[in-house]
């Protein structure tokens, strides 16, 4: 239900019915178990105890109500630590695996304490529950809503962003660190951070040891409702919760909202000869999957699946999604592996999965973006058919065409002016605008853009599984030599590359995801699954702010360009058929000799017209005209400017091939074109021209 919460403001925070609610004198404990024989609550006084100060038994008589286990323990408070504890079958032949000495972690905690900590006993001692009060002071802070259409999504890792001693701030690593970092994002001009996991996962082993290849990335989820410890700076239990909500509030105020990848997909207790951690031990067959009753499925590629179409663990996901929305203040997810929602309880991937359908719809959800990663582990791909139109999706298929345009593979043409016209073959279909395609070239698996344009084969030696690990398609090349080199030459087009690519991400029709370092030409040094390098390979270097400034001021102005001009971010498709009573079509594609584009020739060379969106779309009269001239060949061409835009003022935006600050022209204000109308392109590169305000073109 939602409260009122008592802070002067108009503020409410959301309470799912189960975990630790504080009570007028005391906490409410409430945890489901069907199969449960016995139930006991754990409690204890400091982070670093071994055994609990008191173990308090749940009657079963009278603690009891259906299948949810509830009592109330007067005289304890905030701050306070817990274990749950559950006996009940030990069957692993029919999915029970009840310890009845296990310390399980309650699945609904708000927070975690500590570490898993070393014993000689043989019990596993995971992080503490801590009993959490919700109550903070928000000033006035409300949900940004912005349209998505007008989003620019930067992705992000809340530790590496600011743990490099480069970043010279009081808070490396730490919530607290975003802040301080908050004018960089504001200045680059990004409209939303998406974080890479921030809930619960663990630090150290269950042996309470430094694991040899340490979960960097954070996809390995432990507690769903809670914020990662590991990434506060004050270390007492339950101060994650006020910096992470200290955090968000700060982005809002910056006018960035808040975006999390979730992770409802699997858990960290692994498979058969994974730890009872928590939610092993209380209702295993019914929170995973399972095969033949006994057996964990694996389509999470990470040992188990949960069991996300079972009513009981759905009702779980919704109460996580609206906690994190009411109290926490984010403005959206992205779901990783979300093809998994796709799957029944048999692990069948079904049409119009209900799990999918009801997180479109949920009311108390209906601010929030929500975003999929439409494809799993077992082989579901499903990109441009995820959910009805409040899904929007990470467009792989946007990722793998322009890397092979740019790359120069042959009969790529047609599927750049698809993904750059905002995938209609995926999505227009099924009623979805383009603002459904999140597009991407790269993410936080795989090369970084630097790395993908100086390495042909992956390098992930340091990861310590022999380079086995890690994608081998990366549709990359080193253009002559692999790694870092001083041959000019090689220099030269790595660095056409980077800014053909950051353009064309941020020219295109759909929504524009960065990823962190992109715009500073971040390396990892060919690695291209850095998920356990905690350390310098993955940290944001704040040097290249000053190294690579010329990129960043690339970037900075192709980011301006697109929350200024509606033509590039339009809430329908192009529909090659003229605009508002003028002559020019909306999208028209040309050879580089100005004649119509032949689809099936091999060179790739084209150019692009885009019109300024209708009166509906753009009421101010704002949209400028744009023409894009490609040429991803070797060698070096000539383009014609289309007759279509004759009489009309054209002046140079962007040209790759040229040192900055001639790369790009903030102000709209570059040379215009020859008189001739024939532009020199030189291999590997890209030039857009734009005009003026096309308003004073439309008839009356």
């Amino acid at each position: 239900m939602l409260m009122r919460q008592p802070t002067g403001n108009l503020q409410f925070t959301y309470q799912p019915p189960f975990g630790a609610t504080l009570q007028e004198n005391g906490v409410q404990f409430s945890v489901f178990s069907r199969s449960a024989t016995a139930m006991r609550l754990l409690l204890y006084n400091k982070v670093s105890d071994l055994e609990p100060a008191e173990i308090i038994e749940f009657d079963r008589e009278t603690d009891r109500w259906g299948d949810v286990w509830s009592l109330t323990v007067r005289g304890l408070d905030e701050g306070q630590l817990y274990h749950l504890q559950a006996s009940g079958p030990w069957d692993p032949d029919n999915g029970q695996r009840f310890d009845s000495a296990a310390r399980l972690i309650d699945p609904y905690t708000q927070a975690l304490a500590g570490t898993f900590q070393a014993s000689d006993d043989g019990v596993i001692r995971p992080p503490k529950c801590v009993v959490v009060n919700d109550t903070f002071d928000w000033e006035g802070d409300r949900h940004l809503r912005r349209d998505l259409s007008e989003s620019v999504i930067y992705e992000m890792h809340v530790r590496g962003f600011t743990k490099s001693r480069t970043a010279k701030i009081k808070c490396p690593g730490t919530y607290l660190g975003v802040i301080e970092k908050i004018p960089y994002l504001k200045d680059l001009g990004v409209t939303a951070v998406e974080l890479m996991p921030v809930n619960e996962f663990p630090i150290l082993d269950i042996h309470g040891q430094v694991p040899e290849r340490p979960n960097y990335w954070g996809y390995d989820p432990m507690a769903f409702f809670s914020p990662h410890r590991g990434y506060a700076h004050d270390k007492q239990p339950g101060a994650q919760v006020v910096e992470f909500k200290q955090m968000v509030k700060e982005l809002h105020k910056a006018g960035i909202e808040v975006i999390l990848d979730v992770v409802f997909n699997h858990t960290c207790e692994g498979n058969e000869n994974g730890p009872t951690l928590s939610f092993k031990g209380l209702e295993n067959q019914v929170y995973y999957i399972l095969s033949e009753g006994c057996h964990y499925t694996n389509y999470s590629g990470c040992g188990n699946t949960l069991n996300g179409n079972h009513p009981v663990v759905r009702e779980m996901i919704f109460h996580c999604l609206r906690h994190w929305v009411h109290n926490y203040h984010v403005d959206g997810f992205r779901f990783d592996l979300a093809s998994i929602l796709s799957r029944d309880r048999s692990g069948n991937l079904v049409p119009n999965p209900p799990m999918v359908e009801l997180i479109a719809e949920d009311p108390l959800l209906a601010d929030t973006k929500i975003i999929a990663e439409a494809w799993d582990a077992a082989g579901a791909y499903q990109v441009g058919s995820f959910g009805n139109h409040r899904w929007a999706e990470w467009n792989g298929r946007y990722r793998d065409d322009v890397r092979g345009f740019w790359r120069g593979d042959g009969g790529t043409l047609g599927a750049l002016a698809t993904r750059l016209a905002g995938s209609s073959d995926l999505y227009e279909h099924a009623g979805r605008p383009p603002f459904c395609s999140i597009n991407f070239i790269t993410s936080h698996d795989g090369f970084t853009l630097n790395d993908l344009v100086s390495y042909k084969e992956k390098h992930n030696i340091d990861n310590g599984e022999d380079n086995r690990d890690g994608d081998n398609h990366n549709i990359s090349d080193n253009y002559g030599v692999e790694g870092p080199t001083r041959k000019k030459g090689v220099s030269t087009i790595r660095s056409r590359q980077v800014r053909n690519m950051l353009a064309t991400l941020l020219l295109s029709q759909g929504v524009p995801m960065l990823v962190s370092g992109d715009e500073v030409r971040r390396t990892q040094k060919g690695n291209n699954n850095a998920y356990c390098q905690d350390n310098d390979l993955s940290w944001f270097d704040w040097r290249l702010v000053q190294k690579h400034a010329d990129v960043l001021r690339f970037t900075k102005a192709l980011i301006q360009f697109r929350r200024d001009q509606p033509t590039v971010r339009r809430v329908s498709f192009l529909t090659g058929e003229p605009v508002d009573g003028r002559l020019i079509q909306d999208v028209s594609w040309y050879s580089e000799d100005g004649s119509p584009l032949n689809w099936g020739q091999m060179e790739l060379s084209m150019v692009a017209y885009i019109a300024a969106p209708s009166r509906v779309e753009d009421p101010e009269g704002l949209g400028r005209d744009i023409v894009m001239m490609f040429n991803s060949t070797g060698s070096d061409r000539m383009h014609t400017l289309p007759d279509v835009g004759r009489g009309m003022k054209w002046n140079l935006f962007i040209d790759t091939a040229a040192d900055s600050p001639r790369d790009i022209f903030p102000d709209l204000d570059g040379p215009m074109p020859p008189s001739n109308r024939v532009v020199d392109m030189p291999c590997h590169s890209l030039k857009v021209y734009v005009s003026g305000p096309v308003s004073a073109y439309r008839r009356k």
